[in-house]
């Protein structure tokens, strides 16, 4: 008879894996939390939304795409799921909403606890940080579908903007002023154009153009911003935004347009600000 394992399946890798990040879980839970680890589906009270005037709520899924593999060459699982949680709160952001609750998925070709457990850590220490909740997920191991070695994480976040708070950028006009908030390296898109491009070079050495004793894969795995506490501070001086856009797969190109009305486009100064040296 044929095991589960001998199939390449290890269901106590797994329960090791919840074990590790059980505890990082649970301290983003907040009294809304009614079911999370264990249960079937996360349960979260959604009583404190009737405070509001008329909430809407915005959802988003995504992944970090090709990065993973710049974690698993590097060895450094600690950052890519907090990569995943901000590129997830940024996209909600741009609508005006604020998080609620996060899930996320994560496979593999064979579990390893202690990636496994990394991987959370970095996503609920960065839900903890904007007050979001790691309300549940999923650890899948599939050999044969993914290769030896090989991962993926994905993540849903749950938000809510007032209606009349939401940002959809028809009210934007000719002569509203632009506004960039600067990354601090790639985000979590152009890597698998990074990888071929630097694939000749040694990413554990040291370059010093890129700072004091930092090397290409600590570039290339700089945690990907969450621009939430930026953003909560212009509202909270009165500024009013009337479209926001995040800059990921596609740049500005793609992604400023996607904010604007019919009609009209942004002059964008190019070389007005510094760029992060890891794009030189």
């Amino acid at each position: 008879m044929t095991t589960y394992r001998e199939a390449g399946v290890d269901i106590e890798a797994g329960n090791r894996a919840v074990a590790l990040m059980r505890a990082a879980v649970q301290a983003t839970y907040t009294p809304a939390v009614l079911a999370g680890i264990g249960a079937f589906g996360g349960l979260f009270d959604a009583a404190a939304l009737q405070t509001m005037t008329a909430p809407v709520l915005v959802a988003s899924t995504d992944g970090v795409g090709t990065k993973v593999k710049v974690a698993a060459q590097m060895q450094r699982f600690d950052t890519i799921g907090a990569d995943l949680v901000n590129h997830c709160v940024n996209d909600i952001l741009v609508q005006g909403g604020r998080p609620l609750f996060f899930l996320d998925y994560i496979a593999a070709s064979r579990l390893a606890p202690a990636e496994v457990a990394a991987v959370v850590t970095g996503m609920a220490d960065a839900c903890r940080a904007v007050g979001c909740v790691l309300l549940g997920g999923e650890t899948a191991e599939m050999p044969g579908v993914y290769q030896a070695g090989e991962f993926d994480v994905a993540g849903t976040i749950v938000g809510v903007v007032e209606r009349s708070r939401i940002v959809d950028g028809r009210d934007v006009q000719v002569g509203d002023v632009l506004m960039g908030l600067p990354s601090n390296g790639l985000h979590t898109n152009g890597f698998s154009l990074a990888r071929r491009v630097l694939a000749g070079l040694d990413w554990a050495a040291p370059h010093p153009e890129l700072g004091a004793g930092r090397s290409i894969g600590d570039a290339l795995l700089a945690v990907h911003r969450c621009y939430l506490p930026e953003v909560e501070r212009l509202w909270a001086a009165g500024v009013v935004i009337e479209a926001m856009a995040h800059i990921t797969g596609g740049g500005l190109l793609d992604n400023v347009p996607r904010s604007l009305p019919a009609g009209l486009g942004a002059g964008i100064e190019a070389g007005a600000w510094p760029a992060p040296p890891i794009f030189e």
